[in-house]
């Protein structure tokens, strides 16, 4: 038993301490999580949705606490039943989401692992079984130090958690598990690769024959029966695959510009995923830092989820020299934990990515703005068969390019003549039409 209890004790301790140390990398995050539980389709507790950042913070922290309170054997009754009461609320938290297909992704390693209710219930279902075994041999647990040193471990564990939970919330994540991280190429990560595995679907289709049902399971092609088709049941054996960024647009009046921004040489995206909750500080910073950025040569793009009649009036108190385009709510959020936050891109790469307090980091070289193409123009004397066409000015041949280099103001009469015959009397050649430009003497 002893030994039962110490290798639960150290696995426990562990699992929590990683597992702690991945939300607390990311609160902000964990408590979008918590949201969409605390919502109407899950929990229906809306009532704890103001709070849900601040619960992230406490849950992370005791979380990964109680980790190292086990290994090292502080209050080993406390942490026990902590440890319990704990499992058994989570146990019952997955088990309902994967029981009733709630919550697809329970949030338990953050953006590092993601896993299906199911795996998550499991993974819980054996911690439980672990934890109890720690339960009932608490005796068993002894610290490895004295109390003195016990005692100073557990409190450098709970500073150092504040600390760290305090600095990613000021900043930004330390360790960018998504797929919008440094380095990471945009419009790569939403492309579906030609190889990419295809979602299989088995197929049931029920019969009537001769009066009895049939049923024939396939997952490509029609059954061939010879009875009445009474109706098809569908399940999904593998979903298609799904590329790391599936929901990110940018858009405008219903216009999707994704592919057209996302290939700018120097852009700065300012990312506000409400722009009424949007810290003031905030925004005046970005102010400074999209002026500058415009001024050295950047394409400056807004994202935001919020209404154009609530744009305008930030974009007016703040006097923001750029517009914004629409894009989906929990796709900024999961851009940058930064309500603003800023994003430098070259083609679509992520080069900076930065919490707005970090906004004097921002690196904004002098850059050559990419020049506007410029406007295709076509020729007021092009006809349905231009290779056949013979071009005359003043009477003499010329080209369609010495036409089009004419004045407008200059020219008296321009004739288009299709009939053959009178073609022939002009010309020898064969051609299908004549343009005769007369010039004002």
């Amino acid at each position: 038993m002893r030994i039962l209890v110490g290798f639960s004790r150290i696995f426990v301790g562990i699992f929590f301490i990683i597992s702690g140390f991945i939300k607390l990398n990311d609160p902000i995050g964990f408590a979008f999580k918590l949201e969409e539980y605390f919502g109407p389709t899950v929990l229906d507790l809306p009532v704890f949705m103001p709070y849900a950042l601040a619960i992230s913070i406490i849950v992370v922290i005791l979380e990964v606490l109680l980790g190292l309170f086990l290994i090292i054997g502080y209050k080993p009754k406390f942490t026990v039943w902590s440890l319990l009461l704990m499992i058994l609320f989570f146990t019952f938290l997955t088990f309902y989401s994967a029981y009733f297909d709630k919550v697809k992704d329970c949030g338990c390693f953050g953006d590092a692992m993601a896993m299906t209710p199911w795996e998550s219930f499991t993974k819980d279902a054996v911690l439980l079984v672990l934890i109890l075994i720690v339960f009932i041999g608490v005796k068993y647990i002894k610290p490895f130090f004295n109390n003195l040193i016990t005692t100073v471990i557990a409190l450098v564990g709970f500073i150092a958690s504040l600390a760290f939970a305090y600095h990613v919330l000021m900043h930004l994540p330390t360790i960018d598990f998504r797929p919008y991280k440094l380095g990471a190429n945009i419009q790569q990560n939403m492309t579906v690769p030609d190889d990419a595995p295809k979602a299989i679907i088995e197929y049931t289709y029920v019969f009537d024959v001769n009066g009895k049902e049939e049923k024939h399971t396939v997952t490509e092609g029609y059954p061939e029966v010879d009875g009445e088709l009474l109706r098809v049941e569908t399940k999904t054996i593998r979903d298609a695959y799904e590329p790391p960024i599936h929901d990110f647009s940018i858009e405008k009046d219903g216009v999707d510009f994704t592919s057209e921004i996302l290939a700018l040489d120097h852009v700065v995206l300012i990312v506000a995923y409400n722009l009424e909750k949007a810290e003031a500080k905030g925004l005046e910073a970005i102010k400074v830092a999209a002026d500058k950025a415009i001024a050295n040569g950047y394409d400056v793009i807004g994202l935001t989820a919020t209404g154009p009649k609530e744009q305008s009036v930030i974009k007016e108190r703040f006097k923001l020299n750029f517009d914004f385009y629409f894009c989906d709510e929990t796709a900024l959020k999961t851009i940058v934990r930064s309500n603003p936050g800023v994003l430098k891109l070259e083609k679509g790469t992520v080069i900076q990515k930065m919490h707005f307090n970090d906004i004097n980091t921002l690196e904004l070289p002098v850059v050559e703005r990419t020049p506007e193409p410029d406007p295709i123009v076509e020729s007021p004397f092009v006809t349905e068969d231009i290779d056949n066409t013979l071009f005359l000015l003043n009477g003499e041949e010329v080209t369609l390019a010495e036409l089009d280099a004419i004045d407008a103001e200059t020219i008296e009469a321009v004739d288009v003549i299709k009939d053959s015959l009178l073609i022939k009397e002009i010309t020898t050649k064969e051609y299908t039409s004549v343009i005769k430009v007369t010039l004002k003497e």
